[in-house]
């Protein structure tokens, strides 16, 4: 019949009801699978939280992921190669930090030096940062580790596919996730997963675009010459090669850096003729910084740091410094240590260098009144600068290096647990979380949910969002569930003997 809701949907009881009672999922005509904890998201962050609890000694079978993607590097490594951080090139991120490894040793560092039978790593990593730059991995050496990890603990068994729609909160204790599986898998349009716990790490909503831009763009269906760093845009590249033409790069942080790094090595590899306008909101001059403590490195526009926070975030004086704040002094701590960084590499800092002599690299500060496009096809940008100056800059393409959106109400999950699951806001605007990462005001009768990843940021874990931040969370959430009796805790014995299984590969 036309207009029918098809068998086993969401009633409009259900969505209107924040809590729900088993009977009226099963009066929808719903499938319900019972699994004691359920983690939506399936990227690193769920990945991290699984391995956890499998070396704790949790079964497969009381683990399920809820994912559209394949495997829990996928996002990442779209993400990563679209902003030119292909699988052969280096990621920002600590030896230390293995989302295979929950004891960081042997370090990435190791792991490479005896894959390619180097000691040029070893002495990298002995005279870092003095004498060398900091070691950071391959892109693809963590896609192998964490391919290789998933396996050992049986992911792909515990992994099902489709869309996550909402997470309900049980009448009795517990959850509902409401999963849309992939077409032509399931006789039913949904399906729901009952569980005590849940995890969301379910990462950045979209991508983030600059006002102008995004005005732009829809007003003349342009989506060609003005681009996100973060969306395929390898075109840009192939068409310099092709021709000489200018290209605008906004943005100062990680992915402007290498989006500038990949124009310049193809201008030297290609002979090209390309001209560079780099524009900076804020120019950074030099050293900066709250205080005598509180100090980053900075020139020529950029804020240097070699991770996205001062290792001491990581498990430092910061760490807990952040711990005990207040959210007045948590938000000021985050404002001061955070923004846009990038590592000071000595080759990139050599290319600036050249460029700027040789007059086709252009840095200045900005800000973009607004971008029109010209009668021969090309782009203008309006801009002002601080000192009130006005500019006007013609270019072939546009790229937008500004970073990804992570406004909760973008994300239909989130958003639904703002409305109906008890969820409130930290003064970051994320997800408020206790100690244990615990989402506060979303309890359910002795079920919990928790959150972490970009979703949990603002808290009391500064690197909630990076590969150590996502294991912290995981032990952290794993050392809770222990205290609940879901499974063992991770004591000294366990920890070595686990160790030792992990070194010879033997599978969980």
């Amino acid at each position: 019949m036309q207009g029918a809701r098809p068998a086993g949907d969401l009633t409009p009881e259900l969505l209107r009801s924040p809590v729900w009672h088993d009977r009226q999922v099963q009066s929808a005509g719903i499938p319900l699978y019972d699994v004691p904890l359920v983690t939506v998201g399936g990227g690193l962050g769920s990945f991290t939280l699984v391995d956890v609890l499998r070396i704790q000694g949790v079964a497969a079978g009381a683990l399920r992921v809820l994912s559209s993607r394949d495997a829990p590097w996928q996002s990442w490594e779209y993400l990563t190669r679209v902003s030119q951080l292909p699988a052969g090139e280096r990621i920002r991120s600590d030896a230390g930090a293995r989302p295979d490894n929950i004891w960081g040793f042997p370090s990435y560092a190791l792991h490479e030096a005896w894959q390619d039978k180097s000691v040029k790593l070893l002495w990298q990593v002995l005279t870092e940062p003095i004498l060398s730059d900091f070691f950071s991995p391959r892109a693809a050496t963590v896609f192998e580790t964490v391919r290789r990890e998933a396996d050992r603990i049986s992911y792909w068994q515990m992994l099902s596919k489709g869309q996550v729609r909402m997470v309900r909160r049980r009448a009795g204790g517990g959850y509902f996730t409401v999963l849309t599986p992939p077409p032509g898998t399931s006789a039913t349009k949904r399906v729901v997963m009952r569980s005590q716990y849940v995890h969301l790490a379910v990462g950045y909503p979209g991508l983030k675009f600059l006002a102008d831009l995004q005005q732009f763009r829809e007003t003349h269906n342009d989506y060609h010459r003005v681009v996100n760093a973060y969306e395929p845009h390898e075109h840009v590249y192939e068409t310099l090669k092709s021709r000489p033409g200018v290209v605008v790069v906004r943005g100062a942080g990680i992915v402007a850096s290498r989006v500038l790094q990949r124009l310049m090595d193809d201008r030297e590899r290609y002979g090209l003729q390309t001209q560079i306008v780099h524009m900076f909101r804020t120019f950074v001059t030099g050293v900066h910084g709250s205080g005598p403590w509180m100090r980053r490195k900075g020139g020529d526009g950029w804020a240097y740091q070699a991770f996205t926070l001062p290792k001491s975030a990581f498990g430092g004086q910061l760490k807990a410094q952040f711990r005990r704040a207040g959210p007045e002094r948590r938000a000021a701590l985050s404002k001061a240590v955070g923004g846009t960084t990038t590592p000071r590499l000595r080759r990139w800092q050599e290319q600036m260098r050249r460029g700027r002599a040789g007059g086709w690299y252009h840095p200045f500060q900005a800000v973009v009144d607004r971008v029109e496009p010209t009668p021969d096809g090309r782009l203008v940008s309006l801009t002002r600068s601080d000192d009130g100056r006005l500019g006007r800059y013609t270019s072939d393409f546009i790229i937008d290096c500004t970073g990804l959106e992570a406004d909760m109400p973008e994300h239909r999950v989130l958003a639904d647990l703002l409305e109906y699951g008890g969820a409130r806001r930290n003064g970051a605007g994320r997800l408020a979380v206790g100690e244990h990462f615990e989402v506060l005001g979303a309890e359910s009768e002795g079920g919990m949910l928790y959150a972490s990843g970009a979703a949990a940021a603002g808290n009391h874990f500064p690197a909630v969002d990076s590969f150590l931040g996502m294991q912290t969370a995981a032990l952290d959430i794993a050392a809770d569930l222990a205290r609940r009796g879901f499974c063992s805790r991770l004591g000294p014995v366990r920890s070595a003997g686990q160790w030792i299984r992990w070194m010879r590969g033997r599978p969980l």
